[in-house]
Formats: structure tokens, C-alpha cells, sequence
């Protein structure tokens, strides 16, 4: 039975990244600096984020606020906020209010003390979603000039395997993100980023939601991305939220309703994957889902088994899903939770290879600097082999890292 010294070392599957200010500045062309990414400070009051937007005061320096550091790119303005890099801070402290880079604790863009942060919380590595980007690189997607979001795509990535990963010995792991708008462009960027060591990529769990072709697209749109994938073992990562749209019940309803259907995009996405016949035509593509929890999977499988089952004439998946769903998921997907007592329970139902574990770091839900303890806790009635893989041997597995099992 494992104790606080042999306990396995957390391999995070879903952490963030805060990107520094010269991310951009240092890698675009000369004729993008003017309205490539970059970062100004201004001071704000009142600021509230309702429906999916931003409003604000800006105020004079003199004035009663506080400051924000923002991302420029384009026309866009996007703030920096506490519940972004709430690591640190006190829970009643955590707002969707302004924040400064200043004001973060350092692991949360900075290399160094974000190494110094794993080390504290019990975590040899890390897989980091980005911030400015969003969580699969939508910001750049919506961009006018997709010359400059080209460009934009990949100086991100340059500095994710270049700066950020690089001399870590594996404990930072590459994500890199794609051309969400051209499926060739963001094929090459895969074997690009493959050739140099990288098997994960961020997606969009409903791609749809986006304003981009589905899963079920008649044309196969996406079939270059996922050939790419399959074909140099590159895993599709999809965070929630990656669709840029949260579930709720309504535009008035708080923010906490939201937070409790977090898991719904990841039951609906990992559905969609089930019934498009995808895992048929890539048998060697691998998805993952990242802050979904897992406690859902088990019903979504009996269910999607029993439609499979009993609706075939009419379902419009008999000619493509050729075995029950449920097959599909044991070899294809992975699930990931921080805090799900329920899904622990159920862990022979959702697969003890399917299951991965986080940190979310440095978000707001984070389990930092306690992720030991609580992993401890909820897992302290399964066998040392299931918490091993659970905790890390998983992890290494997906993401082919350079780590013992």
C-alpha cells in the first residue's frame, strides 16, 4: 500500500500555461508586429464576463480600479483574469476580476518556477493547455488575416517545444495547436510537431460549435488531421470549453450551473467519436478528454451499446459503427479527473487504462499544492496497479514520454 513517500509522481494530463508577453513579438515577421499578439496594461472597474463577453470601465490612472494586463491581436482585446492564474490565492479571492502578470505567482508562465510548483504539489510532469490562444487555438481561428493566424499557429508552437518544454528532461510535455480553419495546414503542423518528438495536439471537442464541419461531415473534412494523428501517434487532447461554448440552462443562469455541466461537452463529444466511424477508418487514433471528469462515462456506454443495438435501422451509423461503441472506447479513449469520487468508484466500468489524472494548475479548481493528499484520498481503496496507472503509467503510455512506468 502506497504512502505520502512511495506514492507514484503525478503525471498532469491538463494544466495552462499564462504566455509570456514575447511569445509572439519574438517570432513574427516585422510587418505583424502592429497587430500581432502583444500585451498592454490598462486600468479597469467593474469588470463582469456574462454570456461570453467581457465588459468593463476603463478608467484613468488616478482613478479607483485596478489594473489588467490585455492580449491584442487584430481588433481583439483579451483581459488576463484572476480565475485564470488563481494559484496562490485565497478561494474568496478568485474572481473573474483583472489581473496583472505581476501580480501571478511566477510557475504560471515561467519555467523555472513552474518546475518548482511541481515539485511542491508531487508532480514530475505536465501536459499545459494554453490561455491567450484558447484552449485549441479558436482565437486564431477567428482571425481575418489567416496568413498571420498561420504564422501565428506555428510561433506558438515554436515556443512551446523550443522554449517552454526545452531542457525539462520530458517534464513539461509539448501541446501544440493547429489551423483549425484548413484540415491540410493543420496535418502538416502535426507531422511537423511529431518530427520533433510531439504526440498530443489540441482539438475542439464539437468542432461544430466552432462554425467548422463535424465529425459526420459527408466530405470527410477532417480526415487529413486525423490521418496525420493516427499515423505518427499523436494523441487529439480536447479540453472543455474547446468548442467555445459552455453548457447551461440559460443566458441568466450563474456561473456555478455551468461549472456543474462542465462534463456534458465531453459526454456529447466523446458520442460524436463513438458514432462517426472514425476509430473504424484510423484504427490507431487516440483521443483524450481533459477536466471532463469521469464519473459519466459508464451510462454514456450502456447507452450508446443499447442505440447501437436497437436502432441500427435507423440511426444512420450501421454502414460505419461496426461493433458495439463500447469497443471503440476501451481502445481509443481516455478519460481524466482531478476530483471525482463517484467516477473512482466505478473505475472497472470506465476502464483502469482508459483513466488519467490532473492537476489543473493554475486554474481555479485546482488541486495545487494539496493534488497528493487528494489523490491519496480518493484513491485510497483501489490496489497499488490501478493507482499506478491511474496516476502516471497511463500518462506515459498515451503520451509515448521518455518517463519509467
Amino acid at each position: 500500500m502506497y504512502d505520502e513517500k512511495t506514492f507514484p509522481k503525478i503525471i498532469s494530463v491538463d494544466d495552462h500555461i499564462i504566455e509570456p508577453a514575447t511569445v509572439w513579438s519574438d517570432r513574427l515577421p516585422a510587418k505583424y508586429q502592429a497587430i500581432g499578439p502583444r500585451i498592454v496594461r490598462e486600468k479597469v472597474a467593474d469588470m463582469k464576463f456574462v454570456g461570453g463577453v467581457f465588459s468593463y470601465n476603463a478608467v484613468a490612472p488616478h482613478e479607483e480600479g485596478d489594473w489588467c494586463d490585455w492580449w491584442l491581436v487584430e481588433d481583439l482585446r483579451y483581459p488576463l483574469t484572476r480565475v485564470m492564474a488563481a494559484s496562490g490565492y485565497p478561494r474568496d479571492e478568485i474572481t473573474i476580476g483583472p489581473i496583472t502578470m505581476e501580480d501571478m505567482r511566477p510557475g504560471c508562465w515561467e519555467q523555472s518556477a513552474r518546475l518548482e510548483d511541481m515539485d511542491l504539489n508531487h508532480v514530475e510532469a505536465s501536459l499545459c493547455f494554453p490561455t491567450f490562444p484558447r484552449f485549441c487555438g479558436q482565437t486564431f481561428k477567428e482571425r481575418e488575416d489567416k496568413v498571420l493566424a498561420d504564422l501565428c499557429v506555428k510561433a506558438y508552437n515554436d515556443w512551446m517545444f523550443e522554449e517552454w518544454c526545452a531542457g525539462t528532461n520530458g517534464r513539461l510535455i509539448p501541446l501544440p495547436i493547429i489551423q483549425l480553419w484548413d484540415p491540410v495546414l493543420a496535418a502538416a503542423e502535426v507531422r511537423r510537431n511529431a518530427a520533433r518528438g510531439g504526440h498530443a495536439v489540441a482539438f475542439s471537442e464539437i468542432p461544430a460549435f466552432l462554425g467548422l464541419p463535424s465529425l459526420h461531415d459527408p466530405s470527410n473534412h477532417w480526415d487529413p488531421f486525423f490521418d496525420a494523428c493516427a499515423e505518427t501517434d499523436t494523441v487529439v487532447c480536447m479540453h472543455i470549453g474547446s468548442s467555445s461554448k459552455m453548457p447551461s440552462t440559460s443566458l441568466d443562469a450563474p456561473a456555478a450551473v455551468g461549472s456543474t455541466l462542465t462534463y456534458m461537452n465531453a459526454a456529447m463529444s466523446m458520442t460524436d467519436f463513438l458514432m462517426s466511424g472514425l476509430f473504424e477508418k484510423f484504427p490507431r487514433l487516440k483521443i483524450a478528454y481533459s477536466e471532463g471528469q469521469i464519473g459519466w462515462i459508464p451510462y454514456v456506454l450502456e447507452r450508446a451499446d443499447k442505440v447501437w443495438e436497437d436502432n441500427r435501422g435507423w440511426g444512420g451509423v450501421e454502414d460505419k459503427v461496426l461493433r458495439p461503441p463500447s469497443e471503440y472506447y476501451y481502445e481509443h479513449v481516455y478519460g481524466c479527473f482531478f476530483d471525482d469520487p463517484h467516477g473512482v468508484k466505478n473505475i472497472e466500468a470506465i476502464g483502469i487504462d482508459n483513466v488519467t489524472f490532473e492537476t489543473d494548475y493554475p486554474h481555479s479548481d485546482s488541486t495545487w499544492p494539496h493534488s497528493l493528499k487528494i489523490a491519496m484520498d480518493i484513491m485510497k481503496d483501489l490496489d497499488d496497479e490501478t493507482i499506478y496507472k491511474i496516476v502516471r503509467g497511463n500518462a506515459i503510455k498515451m503520451l509515448h514520454l521518455p518517463l519509467d512506468r
